[in-house]
Order: C-alpha cells, then sequence, then structure tokens
C-alpha cells in the first residue's frame, strides 16, 4: 500500500498545471511569425522522433547524443525567437502602458531560466 505521501506527489507529477496568466497584455504574432515557429517545431518534434527510433535501433551512443545535442540547439534558437518576440513585442507595450516593472522582472525571471 502506498503512503498518502507518495500517493500525492504522484498525482502531482500527473496533473497538469494550469496556464499562467500574463500580467500583462500578449502582443499578437503576425501570421509569417506564427508560421516559422511552428514549422520550427514541426521540424524539432520530427528530429526527436528520429532519435526514439535511433534508441529502439540500438544505434551508436555518439550518433544519437549528435542528435540530441542538434535538438538542443534547435530549441534553443527558438527560445530565443520567442523571447525576443517577448521583449520588442509584449515588454515593449507594457513598457508604453505604464506597466513596464512588472513586465521586466517577468522577463528577467524566464531568461534567468536559460542559465541553468
Amino acid at each position: 500500500m502506498t503512503s498518502p505521501r507518495k500517493a500525492g506527489s504522484a498525482a502531482k507529477k500527473t496533473a497538469h498545471k494550469a496556464p499562467v496568466k500574463p500580467v500583462h497584455p500578449a502582443v499578437r504574432r503576425d501570421h509569417a511569425d506564427a508560421a516559422a515557429l511552428s514549422k520550427r517545431l514541426n521540424r524539432i518534434e520530427g528530429q526527436i522522433r528520429g532519435i526514439a527510433r535511433m534508441v529502439e535501433e540500438d544505434r551508436y551512443c555518439v550518433d544519437i547524443l549528435t542528435q540530441v545535442s542538434a535538438v538542443q540547439s534547435a530549441l534553443d534558437a527558438l527560445a530565443r525567437k520567442l523571447l525576443e518576440h517577448h521583449l520588442h513585442g509584449c515588454v515593449a507595450q507594457a513598457v508604453k502602458s505604464g506597466d513596464g516593472a512588472r513586465a521586466i522582472d517577468e522577463a528577467l525571471v524566464v531568461i534567468s531560466k536559460f542559465g541553468r
């Protein structure tokens, strides 16, 4: 029998977090930017499926690690594009509306996650 503590922690792992409500209004992406992000995400998804196949096929570890590195680089590039839009769009709009301090603090928290 599992203890209540263990059962609770298992439930937390499987529970989905509610979307975070932004502290300021979001600025919409134009269609071309959204399409480019979608294309990048589809490419990354394909790379991940490729890595899964490589593991299933018991491919050489260095080859798999090379693909993992490529996916990490692709995700980093995606994150930079998202951050660029957020800073130039959402944060800039918040500054104009007088709510810049909160938007900047929020952006700094997100940016700090990339330095881990």
